[in-house]
């Protein structure tokens, strides 16, 4: 079993995918850090110090200055600020790998078209084999190619 195992895991596939969770959870930090530490500020100063974070409505009807006094109140809260700074985050990851992969494309050399392998038969018109000597359909005799 142990045997089995260890062939699963060593197949290139997997590995490939721990590699790209890896390195996806490193990346997500790092645009979770520019959302929350560049973006959200330059965009709350451009709307006028507006932080999205303290974005909410309290659900008991009363008024808090922030989120952290309403969380401490015990108040349940509808968070549409910190939502909002998700979806902008989620907006750049897809960006950023949109752009990975379009450059990872363009790096990528293209396969040459592989030569026919079929010819057809000028009889019925049927696909056969390049190799055929005869037509598998109509039976009528072929050139070897």
């Amino acid at each position: 079993m142990f045997k089995e195992f260890k062939a699963f895991i060593m197949r290139g596939n997997v590995l490939d995918l721990a590699v790209g969770i890896i390195i996806g959870a490193a990346f997500g930090k790092i645009v979770s850090s520019f959302v929350g530490d560049v973006l959200t500020p330059i965009l709350s100063l451009a709307m006028g110090k507006v932080d999205f974070s303290n974005l909410f409505v309290a659900l008991n009807g009363e008024t808090y200055a922030t989120l952290d006094e309403a969380k401490k109140a015990g108040a349940a809260t509808l968070n549409y600020g910190v939502f909002m700074n998700v979806v902008i985050d989620f907006l750049i990851v897809s960006f950023a790998i949109f752009l990975i992969v379009r450059m990872a494309n363009r790096f990528k050399k293209e396969d040459a078209p592989l030569p026919p392998n079929t010819k057809e038969c000028p009889e019925c018109l049927s696909t056969i084999p390049l190799k055929a000597r005869k037509c598998a359909q109509c039976g009528s005799p072929q050139q070897v190619a």
